[in-house]
C-alpha cells in the first residue's frame, strides 16, 4: 500500500513538474488529499483479499487476488467516476484560485484508481504473501545457506 502512495505521489509531483504548473500550498493540500484518497481504495481491495483468503483456503494466492479485485473493480470505478464528476466540474466553473488544486486531485484520482487496483494487488502478488503466518516457513532464510564457499 505505501508502495502504491509513493507511486501516485511521485506521478503527481512529475505532471506538475512536467507542465510547469506552479507549486504550491494547495498542491501540498491536493497530495495528501490523493494520499487518503489512494489509501482508502488499497485498504479496501486488501481487505477483500483478506476476506477471500479465508473463504477459498485452496485456491491459489494469484487468483484470489483476482477474484478479490473483480469483486471491488465496480466499487472503485463508480465512486472515483462520482468524484471526477465533482471535480471536473470545479475544475470548469471554478476559479483560478482553486483550478490547481483541483488539476491535482483529477490526475490524482485517477492515478490513485489505477494503483489501488493495478500497482497494489502486483506488488502484494511479488511479496510472496502466505496464507498463515504462524506456521514457520521451512524455506524461510535458507536461500543461500547450501552454497559451498
Amino acid at each position: 500500500a505505501v508502495a502504491a502512495l509513493v507511486h501516485d505521489v511521485v506521478l503527481t509531483i512529475g505532471i506538475f513538474s512536467e507542465l510547469q504548473i506552479k507549486f504550491d500550498l494547495a498542491i501540498i493540500a491536493a497530495l495528501l488529499t490523493i494520499v487518503g484518497y489512494s489509501l482508502n481504495d488499497t485498504v479496501v481491495v486488501f481487505d477483500r483479499v483478506r476476506e477471500n483468503l479465508r473463504k477459498y483456503k485452496q485456491m491459489p494466492f494469484k487468483e484470489v487476488l483476482n477474484i478479490s479485485i473483480n469483486e471491488t473493480l465496480s466499487r472503485t470505478v463508480m465512486t472515483s467516476l462520482t468524484t471526477l464528476l465533482a471535480l471536473i466540474s470545479l475544475f470548469v466553473l471554478g476559479g483560478d484560485v482553486i483550478r490547481g488544486f483541483v488539476f491535482a486531485m483529477i490526475w490524482g484520482v485517477i492515478v490513485g484508481t489505477y494503483s489501488s487496483i493495478f500497482v497494489a494487488s502486483v506488488i502484494l502478488l511479488r511479496l510472496g504473501v502466505k496464507r498463515d503466518w504462524s506456521k514457520p516457513d521451512g524455506n524461510a532464510g535458507t536461500q543461500y545457506a547450501k552454497i559451498d564457499a
